[in-house]
Parts: structure tokens; C-alpha cells; sequence
């Protein structure tokens, strides 16, 4: 229905697979932030860059939020990058799971843990990485961060006493200024790999 619907993601447990239900008619957060590059954009490889990002490339990019990054896979193959940040005053450990690659757009999805000072609990995040051709042979890339509740964050914020109005003004406030924060960065650094792949290839 619409209005209605609900995403179900398997989480593993130390004692159990959990069904968590993802609110998908809610929205915690969504920012979306541009930066502009002197790269074209068939020079570009957003999922190349993505899934070969050195860890302290990562850190480079949105300093002191960012902690550590790798790569891994799901049980069934799936590539995944797991991102450890700081978003406001939550420690948040994001799993994403690639839904789609390609080198001008990236959709990354994840069940993310967030640490905050009263507790765990586990929210949505969409990621998507973009890349568009500009005016003079150059790229616009752009980071747009769509956060949803899941049904373990609802119960969370109600046993803490606060509202889903307050919780989504505090994620939107927190996450709207690390993704203003590491965009540019993100875009320099994928300019970087560009010119690197070029150099490589030259030699």
C-alpha cells in the first residue's frame, strides 16, 4: 500500500537472524551536497575508486569523523564497504551492501549501527554516489545520504523518551553538516584516482 512500506533486512545475531523491518514511508535524514571537478567524466570510476579507497584516503576525506573503511563481501557474494564515522555524537558502523555499480553512479545500502551516548541501535542509510557531465569537460559529482528508521529505532527513542520529530531534526542536523563536510573531499579524491588511472595508463 501506499505509504506503507516496509523493507525486511536479515540481521545476524550472536544467538539469532532477526527480521528488522525498515520504515521506508519515514525519513530520519536526506542530504544531498554537489562539488565540481576538472576531470571529465569518462575519466572517472566512481565503483573502482569506492571499492579500492585506501583507509586513510577514507580519513582524509572528512577529518576527525572519519574513522576506518575496508571492503568485504555478503554470505551470498555481494560486495559491501563498511564505513566506521562520526555523525554528530553517534559512532556509526555502516555496512553497505552495493546495489548498483557502475563508474558514474553507486548505490550503496546499509543497516547501520549507531552508538549513541544512551545506547545501540540500528537505522537505514541510503548512499548514493553520482557523477554528471558539465560544461567544459568537467564533472559534477554529487552525494546524496537518505537516512530511514527501522522498527529497533523506533522502540529506541521511545524507551529514551524522545520523539520522531526531535530524532529526525538531531540526524538531519548532524548529517547535513558531515555531508556538506566530506563532499568536496570525496570529489577530490575521485579526481585524484582519475589522474592516477590516466598516468598509469600513459606509462
Amino acid at each position: 500500500m501506499p505509504g506503507k512500506e516496509r523493507g525486511a533486512h536479515r540481521v545476524a545475531s550472536r544467538t539469532k537472524v532477526e527480521i528488522m523491518q525498515v520504515l521506508t514511508d519515514k525519513i530520519l535524514s536526506q542530504a544531498a551536497f554537489s562539488a565540481e571537478i576538472d576531470v571529465p567524466l569518462a575519466s572517472i570510476d566512481i565503483g573502482e575508486w569506492l571499492f579500492s579507497l585506501p583507509e586513510a584516503e577514507y580519513q582524509r576525506c572528512c577529518p576527525p569523523d572519519h574513522i576506518a573503511a575496508g571492503v568485504t563481501t555478503t554470505d551470498d557474494g555481494r560486495r559491501m564497504s563498511i564505513n566506521v564515522e562520526m555523525i554528530g555524537t553517534g559512532l556509526v558502523v555502516q555496512h553497505y551492501i552495493a546495489e548498483e555499480v557502475t563508474p558514474s553512479y553507486c548505490r550503496m545500502n546499509s543497516i547501520s549501527d549507531v552508538f549513541t551516548p544512551v545506547g545501540r541501535t540500528q537505522v537505514n542509510v541510503i548512499w548514493e554516489l553520482i557523477g554528471e557531465a558539465i560544461e567544459g569537460g568537467r564533472t559534477r559529482y554529487t552525494n546524496r545520504v537518505t537516512s530511514h528508521p527501522t522498527d529497533a529505532f523506533m522502540r529506541f527513542i521511545a524507551e529514551h523518551g524522545q520523539t520522531f520529530e526531535q530524532a529526525a531534526a538531531a540526524r538531519q542536523a548532524a548529517g547535513g553538516d558531515h555531508n556538506r563536510r566530506e563532499t568536496p573531499l570525496f570529489a577530490a579524491s575521485i579526481a585524484r584516482r582519475a589522474a592516477a588511472r590516466q598516468q598509469n595508463k600513459a606509462a
